[in-house]
């Protein structure tokens, strides 16, 4: 079976890609490079040392004896787009190709419109040379469960039956997302549910929680083919920015209440979600909708979670004004029974795991640096400075 995995040098891209290819799939790996260039913006680094896109597929072969092609170019150049799916001839597209960072998205003007160009437009794209090529490929997208906002009623699995006058219908479930970046899934999900309805595409839209951990059976046959750890205040996330203030000896930063809830899930759970849905295919026509996660937890309740498994003593710095702007404290309870009922089997989120993550940041104590985890982008300012630990504001790769 042929695959491409767009975004396949990313931080699930790249495991996904050898994940398929241990398991004998054809995998063609597509990417621009410019999560690296984030890094060289802002002045950060992944905390686990990311080697060359090239390198990492060499090594790979050389340990599993599995080719991975690799194509470099952007989606949103349409011929490249359609050479890339004439050429490959894939059965599935897995599509990680998109900035995913919701406070990128928010630093100013700029950095919202590229967001929304490069994620909508190269959506599009890929949409467009699947019909024209072949409409029986399988488009496999990764959505996010930050586009149902936070609703005071219980989140269903991308649609809802509603009884209003009498007359009752199953909609798409109302998306209220909460930065730029959240709504340009929101606007992939209308495009993807479109062409379905009018082309009779094939398309499982994966609406996916916060996923941590950075450890796969793939990835860990050998340094060179490690996936990145983010830390920083534009892409970290919550359990990674906890897991190294704790190594680092800083209080766990708990912006607002602390009663932010997300929806979360080991990394090791989208590599098997990922294949779930490409053996399982949707039908000509589908458009599915599954909820990708295995449990949810606040952001409070998260900090003491670390505090419990961190050998030194940890303080949680809690109240400390929020960024974004968000509910504090509200009600979530979502939906996420179909990736279970098609088998999976989740990996929680034990103290063991946590102690493994503590482990991690310290093997890689020396590349931390304190001054990227502070958050930099203000939610109410329609123009935030992006201040980075190494002070450089260069965004001039927007225009490439």
């Amino acid at each position: 079976m042929k695959v491409l995995v767009l975004g396949g040098d990313g931080y699930l891209g790249w495991p996904t890609a050898l994940h398929l290819s241990a398991r004998g799939y054809d995998v063609t790996v597509v990417d621009n490079l410019v999560r690296r260039e984030y890094d060289r913006e802002m002045g950060v680094d992944s905390l686990v040392p990311i080697a060359p896109l090239q390198d990492r597929v060499t090594r790979w072969e050389q340990l599993s004896g599995h080719a991975v092609d690799v194509r470099i170019g952007n989606l949103t150049d349409a011929a490249f787009t359609y050479e890339v799916v004439a050429e490959a001839q894939p059965d599935a597209i897995v599509h990680f190709g998109e900035q995913r960072s919701a406070p990128y998205s928010m630093i100013d003007r700029e950095h919202a419109v590229y967001t929304q160009v490069n994620n909508v437009v190269g959506n599009l794209n890929v949409m467009y040379a699947i019909q024209e090529t072949n409409p029986d490929i399988h488009l496999v997208k990764l959505g996010t469960m930050g586009e149902y906002g936070y609703p005071n009623i219980d989140i269903e699995e991308g649609f809802i039956e509603i009884t209003h006058k009498g007359r009752t219908d199953v909609v798409p479930y109302p998306k209220q997302p909460g930065s730029f970046y959240h709504l340009s899934k929101v606007h992939d999900s209308h495009n993807i549910m479109f062409g379905c309805r009018i082309w009779g595409l094939r398309a499982t839209d994966l609406n996916q929680g916060i996923v941590y951990g950075q450890s796969t059976d793939e990835t860990d046959l050998d340094p060179v083919l490690a996936t990145r750890f983010d830390y920083d205040g534009v892409f970290g996330t919550v359990l990674n920015r906890f897991c190294v203030q704790a190594v680092t000896g800083h209080p766990l930063t708990v912006y607002g209440a602390g009663g932010q809830t997300r929806g979360m899930l080991n990394i090791r759970d989208t590599l098997a979600c990922i294949t779930l849905a490409i053996e399982n295919p949707a039908e000509r026509g589908e458009f599915r909708v599954f909820n990708q996660f295995t449990e949810s937890f606040s952001v409070r309740d998260m900090a003491q979670m670390v505090k419990k498994v961190c050998p030194s003593r940890v303080d949680i710095a809690e109240g400390l004004a929020n960024p974004r702007v968000e509910h504090e404290e509200h009600y979530f309870h979502a939906a996420n029974t179909k990736l279970l009922d098609l088998g999976l089997e989740p990996h929680l989120l034990t103290d063991e795991v946590i102690a493994g993550m503590l482990e991690l940041v310290e093997r890689h104590r020396d590349r931390v640096d304190v001054r990227a985890i502070a958050p930099t982008v203000q939610w109410r300012s329609s123009a935030s400075r992006l201040t980075t630990a190494g002070e450089s504001e260069d965004s001039s790769f927007l225009a490439t």
